[in-house]
């Protein structure tokens, strides 16, 4: 009975975040356009072919991603609003604002979604590294420093320092605890960032890794968080359907960075980053070869992608632009599929 009624709880919040998202998405559709918030495309002098392939892009609205994270914020303030003023109430029992779930991941989506929004705006404004708003250095030092908040969060007052290996079993790796999860926000931020380059391609990987978190939270009977990762998905989902191909607005840091932030905390919180790389090996590929590119660049003056990251390559190759970003999803819902199959075997390793 309570399974039956925490699926039907978790479907129907995912169900009122797309809702939400769509219904106030002609507000934010028309406030982005009509202050002409759009991104700026990188310089022809200093990425030639990038700005040949995205000419087209130019001026399309940026700050997109505020339709996720602004509407997963109303949607848990409404239903915890709910449950204190009528505890008892079905409408109350939708509430997912829980201090030991979700209570962090939260916080994190909101404060690199504020962060993303700065600089989107100076991106908008021609303002920053090159007009481009935060260069890549600045942005990780972002990155770290609220992981290092949420580090602190995890080592010092919930006393956490355990990480789990599949198939293995839990490793006490006392202060290296903070370190790591550090790398792994930002890694995860850095790499989704790096994803937003093409109409609906980060929306759709993000929707699947998200989609196996909620699984992961609730084999685990992490009940909040697995609903929290479904209103997310909905939310998604709802951008999506305006981000899909050609792109009504985009992304954003905002999007981005909140979604990245709170993708890499939903996998600590579950202790199961180390299927991360499983789960978003689209986010690791684009991370990877930006990497790979740069080094080349840096060491051996040579390029080893036509462009990077890598979606970028594919298109400058001359696949169509849906061609490369529904490949992508593919590859994105296999690598969630593989992720859920070795949670699963970890679960029943450990009930044997």
């Amino acid at each position: 009975m309570l399974e039956s009624f925490v699926m039907i709880k978790i479907l129907l919040l995912s169900t009122t975040a797309f809702v939400v998202a769509m219904l106030w998405t002609p507000l934010l559709t028309h406030f982005l356009y009509k202050y002409k918030l759009g991104k700026s495309i990188r310089s022809a002098v200093t990425a030639p072919m990038f700005a040949e392939l995205h000419k087209k892009k130019a001026g399309v609205p940026t700050l997109g991603g505020l339709l996720m994270w602004v509407t997963t914020c109303v949607v848990a303030a409404v239903f915890a609003l709910m449950a204190w003023a009528w505890p008892d109430s079905a409408l109350g029992e939708l509430n997912f604002l829980s201090r030991s779930q979700t209570w962090l991941p939260l916080a994190a989506l909101v404060a690199a979604g504020l962060v993303g929004m700065a600089d989107d705006f100076m991106n908008i404004r021609k303002l920053g590294s090159h007009g481009g708003g935060i260069d890549i250095r600045h942005r990780l030092v972002l990155y770290a420093l609220i992981a290092a908040v949420g580090a602190w969060w995890f080592y010092v007052k919930l006393g956490w320092d355990v990480l789990h290996v599949p198939l293995y079993g839990d490793l006490s790796i006392g202060w290296w605890y903070v370190p790591f999860f550090i790398l792994v926000i930002v890694a995860t931020s850095f790499s989704v960032n790096q994803s937003d380059g093409l109409d609906g391609l980060a929306g759709g990987t993000l929707a699947s890794a998200f989609s196996a978190y909620a699984v992961i939270s609730l084999i685990q009977g992490r009940y909040d968080l697995a609903a929290l990762c479904a209103v997310i998905v909905g939310s998604l989902l709802a951008f999506l359907w305006f981000n899909i191909y050609p792109a009504r607005f985009i992304m954003g840091d905002t999007g981005a960075m909140s979604m990245g932030v709170t993708l890499g905390i939903v996998a600590l919180l579950t202790n199961s980053a180390l299927l991360l790389p499983i789960i978003g090996i689209v986010f690791v590929v684009e991370a990877v070869t930006t990497i790979v590119q740069l080094a080349s660049k840096k060491l051996f003056k040579k390029k080893v992608f036509l462009i990077a990251p890598i979606h970028h390559h594919f298109e400058a190759r001359g696949w169509p632009e849906p061609k490369v970003v529904m490949r992508f999803w593919v590859i994105s819902w296999i690598g969630a599929g593989v992720g859920l199959i070795v949670a699963l075997l970890d679960v029943a390793a450990m009930l044997q």
